[in-house]
């Protein structure tokens, strides 16, 4: 194996330029000329917009224009699009409603901008922002979505009766229905999933530039995928060809999701350096991210299990009311229903299950795609009603998953739902976790301990499967410079998970080229021809592939030149530790040796090629957590954290640990502490800052003891399973079930999340 190939635990390359103040973020694109924008946004949740006065603002220092909803219908920009629906019960596909980039006539909830204000500088477009005086007429807000539903909740939207999207299901309700006809015992638990706002390190933005005369646009933002960014900018909202259009992206501070998508913002700089034939810069500040960034979750969900008198679960029923906000985001319809869909079954061999999801407008910023995308949520639901279903019953959490699992030796298994699980173990990776943990005795000790010290001791488990990194595929080429070094040139797009260490080891691996020669190039559209973006725990699994067969195509291209170099037949030529070689002769010759012939021929030496998934992968594990509750305070303490995961085979054991690390924080961040609050009445935002909005911090966790056992993925042909959004799939009903474990002798069933302090001591008095 070449150094720093697959498999090794390489150090982040990246991390020297990114903590060091060198890296590119859009914050640090500054173009000639250009001017600043801000967003006017609304102070209201749902108001009519009268009158307009814009003049005294147009009149202040440094302001270039003041842009209205007027000025966007008169230049016939079109509305945002939603890329992707979804069918109801019905077989009709999910309501649309109109959605323009700057409000026109209503506005439908707080933060949706009402106007343009662009300036010299920032300060300046503020200061006008101030002097805009707009006339509000305020109407009904419902924030909720099983209150959207309600007879006599306001409506939104004019072609939304109800203010009902869809009604999607999925699964076989008669055999469910049966299942339960023929039960010994049923389950049913009420969860809320709340919701959340990502709040990545680096805010949104983007830097837009006009050449009126070449009809050509070039926008800098921070995204998860330029060439997606591309098609919406130039194809759908401006109708540009896509020659005429290029994105770039550099560094980018977190993405979670959130930044996979199109936002009003993006089209209003366009749109502004189109009109006024000047670059525009927009920065979100951290009051827009809260009021703008689309959230994640918000859902309502009732659940019910039916069992045999041996505790085997015969079926599975499941409704959801899904909060969309008050527009569709570019994939929204797509989270609560097929982003999730077959995952709610989880890793248990339950013979019949129905899903049906509801969609509901409300006044409140629109949702869509937070990590895990549905996943999370699915196994929320099985591993909440598990645990649910053991305190029932009376018996251990771990002995009923252990009665209920699918078996190794069904693999590959489709579960109810007809999706099919590659290969698995959960027996194993269940055991392991629990001796790791003390499931037992060992835990039982420090139970009595804390229980000395005033102090409720819990110890929660979650299984989970999720599907990721299927889909469409991924392209990659490979240039080797005049420097000698390789340039990989690929379309997925870093934003923290550290794809420069783990496609250049993949390179090196297959070339046998030291690993400080590679460079990885992501996020321009002008050098790189395609893309999918980063998302679905995708971009190692399908991109390091597409990787290797460049690496491979790479190796056959240069096969010729090295012929002619070393004067031999191309049939004779084999390649091997990044030279190559006659057959059974000492003669060789390395790959950047070659590639200079190659060049004195007046050619590049250069190749490509691609990889598209034929089935998803379907990673797996055991996440286990001990609380302490503080029987006075409700005072939530995590005092321990195991996760054995099943990924296959691991590109880089260091990165997939950073990767567990980070989902599991975001998890439990949900369970304890992040929830995002509107006030019912008014549609205001009351968790509009860090002031009272809670993030996890470092004093939170303790350290999460990482493991895995690994089975190779059948689906993949590197064996690799998606890694980036497994923890925190599993940290969520694992952190819910410790502290409802830590509550069992006050007998609590149940605590919706977050669980803070004040919940957990309101559900101990009861």
């Amino acid at each position: 194996m070449t150094k720093f190939g697959i498999g090794q635990a390489v150090k982040r390359t990246e991390d020297q330029r990114l903590l060091t103040g060198t890296g590119k973020y859009v914050g640090d694109v500054n173009l000639p000329g250009q001017a600043h924008a801000y967003v006017l946004r609304s102070p209201e949740a749902h108001a009519d917009i009268g009158r307009i006065d814009s003049s005294a603002a147009k009149k202040m220092p440094g302001v270039v224009a003041v842009l209205t909803g007027d000025d966007f219908a008169a230049d016939g920009v079109p509305d945002m699009p939603c890329l992707l629906s979804v069918n109801s019960k019905d077989g009709k596909p999910n309501l649309v409603p109109s959605y323009p980039a700057v409000a026109k006539g209503r506005v439908r909830h707080v933060g949706q901008p009402v106007a343009l204000v662009v300036a010299e500088t920032l300060a300046q477009a503020r200061d006008a922002a101030e002097a805009v005086e707009i006339e509000y007429r305020s109407l009904p807000a419902v924030t909720e979505g099983p209150d959207a539903i309600a007879k006599g909740a306001p409506q939104l939207h004019d072609n939304v009766p109800g203010n009902l999207c869809f009604h999607w299901h999925d699964g076989d309700a008669a055999k469910v229905d049966a299942a339960f006809l023929g039960a010994a015992k049923t389950v049913k638990l009420t969860l809320v999933n709340n919701r959340i706002v990502a709040n990545s390190m680096e805010t949104r933005g983007c830097v837009a530039s006009w050449d009126k005369a070449q009809g050509s646009l070039f926008v800098h933002t921070t995204c998860q995928g330029s060439h997606h960014f591309k098609r919406v900018l130039g194809d759908m909202m401006f109708k540009l060809p896509p020659d005429k259009v290029r994105v770039v992206t550099t560094d980018v501070g977190g993405g979670f999701g959130m930044k996979y998508f199109c936002y009003p913002e993006h089209v209003l700089a366009v749109w502004a350096t189109r009109r006024l034939g000047r670059p525009v810069k927009w920065i979100s500040d951290r009051g827009d991210a809260f009021l703008s960034d689309v959230h994640g979750r918000d859902h309502v969900s009732k659940v019910e299990m039916a069992l045999d008198k041996e505790h085997r679960i015969l079926g599975l029923r499941i409704h959801t009311v899904a909060n969309l906000g008050a527009y569709l985001s570019n994939f929204a319809p797509m989270i609560p229903t097929g982003a999730g869909q077959g995952m709610h079954t989880g890793v248990y061999a339950i013979p019949a299950a129905y899903n049906e999801v509801q969609g509901l407008f409300t006044n409140t910023v629109p949702i869509d795609a937070y990590r895990g995308a549905g996943r999370p949520e699915a196994a929320y639901l099985i591993e909440r009603v598990m645990d649910a279903a053991a305190f029932d019953l009376g018996i251990d959490g771990a002995e009923l998953r252990r009665k209920n699992f699918a078996p190794e030796s069904a693999m590959p298994y489709t579960n109810a739902f007809k999706v099919t699980y590659d290969s698995g173990n959960f027996v194993k990776l269940m055991d392991e976790a629990r001796k790791l943990s003390g499931w037992g005795s060992g835990f039982e000790d420090r139970r009595r301990a804390a229980a000395s010290r005033g102090k409720l001791r819990g110890l929660g488990m979650s299984y989970y499967v999720e599907r990721c990194a299927g889909g469409g595929g991924e392209a990659a080429t490979l240039r080797i410079e005049s420097d000698d070094t390789v340039t990989l040139l690929i379309g997925t797009q870093n934003n923290g998970q550290g794809h420069e260490t783990a496609y250049a080891q993949v390179v090196s691996d297959r070339l046998g080229v030291p690993f400080d020669r590679i460079r990885v190039k992501q996020g321009d559209t002008a050098e790189i021809a395609t893309g999918g973006g980063t998302g679905g725990s995708r971009s190692i699994p399908v991109g390091a592939h597409s990787a290797q067969n460049a690496s491979d195509a790479l190796i056959d291209a240069g096969k010729a030149h090295a012929a002619d170099l070393l004067e031999a037949a191309a049939v004779d030529i084999e390649y091997k530790d990044g030279s190559y070689r006659i057959a059974g002769t000492d003669r060789a010759a390395s790959i950047f040796d070659v590639a200079k012939k190659a060049r004195t021929k007046g050619g590049t030496f250069t190749a490509g090629a691609d990889y598209t998934p034929k089935a998803a992968t379907y990673p797996n594990g055991c996440h286990i957590c001990e609380v302490e509750v503080d029987r006075d305070t409700g005072q939530v303490q995590l005092v321990d954290y195991w996760a054995v995961d099943d990924f296959g085979m691991v590109l880089n054991p260091l990165l997939l640990a950073g990767q567990v690390h980070g989902g599991v924080g975001q998890g439990v961040g949900q369970a304890l502490l992040e929830r995002t609050v509107y006030d019912p009445k008014t549609g205001q935002l009351l968790t509009g800052s860090f002031m009272d909005y809670t993030m996890p911090r470092a004093g939170d966790f303790p350290d999460i003891r990482f493991s895995t056992i690994n089975i190779p993925c059948r689906n993949n042909p590197l064996g690799i399973k998606g890694a980036g959004e497994a923890g925190t799939i599993g940290a969520t009903p694992a952190v819910v079930n410790a502290v409802v474990d830590a509550l069992k002798p006050l007998k609590v069933r149940h605590v919706d999340m977050p669980l803070t302090p004040e919940r957990v001591w309101q559900a101990m008095q009861g």
